[in-house]
């Protein structure tokens, strides 16, 4: 079988179980939400455009460190960001949110649809399509199912957009001094540990044949 038909099938498989594999669960995408990241976009990458869109071209795997599937919906739901998140407060009012959410048991929730914009990465939410998983404390390792569920996302979303890198949160700051990287303030970093590097290191082995790029180094 040549590569171009291999795609092609691998493609259909994917597009058929997307139904059964992904429950659609969208947060608020209001007007509200659309202003908010249209000026997120032009304060923070000075990027200027109608549409709060992005073209992906990153999967950046997350933990939520809250425990339940609710709690981290509700934690991303409104549009604005609460007071209580004071520490990236000063960047922006937009809450924060991803594309998508893993629940423990491995089912997966569409948060918004990929190509707009979601705060879950410093200087590269412009590019960059985020996979939040429920868990990831010390009483609420991720699972096994979640695991799988990641590897079957990511080789979806691969087959979607022209997707180059996958990384884990703690790694994109090896991205300051990369071309994708677009963060005006030089001082707004904040110290990640998610999604665990045993975790990436297990979804990294499994995706090995998408061939994506490597991480550059740190700067």
């Amino acid at each position: 079988m040549n590569k171009l038909l291999y795609s092609l099938i691998t493609l259909l498989v994917i597009s058929c179980a997307t139904s059964k594999e992904i429950v659609d669960r969208p947060i608020i995408f209001d007007y509200e939400r659309e202003e908010l990241t249209r000026a997120y976009l032009m304060e923070r990458y000075g990027i200027e455009q109608n549409s709060p869109t992005i073209k992906p071209q990153m999967i950046v795997l997350h933990w939520t460190v809250i425990p339940t599937l609710e709690e981290s919906f509700e934690a991303f739901n409104a549009p604005a960001l609460p007071n209580k998140r004071a520490d990236i407060q000063q960047a922006g009012a937009l809450n924060v949110s991803s594309h998508f959410m893993v629940d423990r048991d491995g089912t997966i929730y569409r948060l918004m649809p990929e190509t707009n914009m979601a705060r879950h990465v410093i200087g590269l939410n412009h590019c960059a399509i985020g996979i939040e998983n429920i868990g990831g404390t010390e009483d609420l390792p991720l699972t096994k199912a979640q695991l799988k569920s990641n590897i079957w996302l990511v080789e979806y979303l691969y087959q979607k957009y022209p997707i180059e890198y996958l990384i884990g949160h703690y790694e994109y700051t090896n991205f300051v001094n990369h071309p994708l990287w677009l963060e005006k303030d030089e001082s707004y970093r904040t110290k990640k540990t998610d999604p665990g590097k045993y975790f990436m290191e297990r979804v990294r082995k499994a995706t090995k044949n998408l061939n994506f790029k490597p991480i550059p180094k740190n700067p």
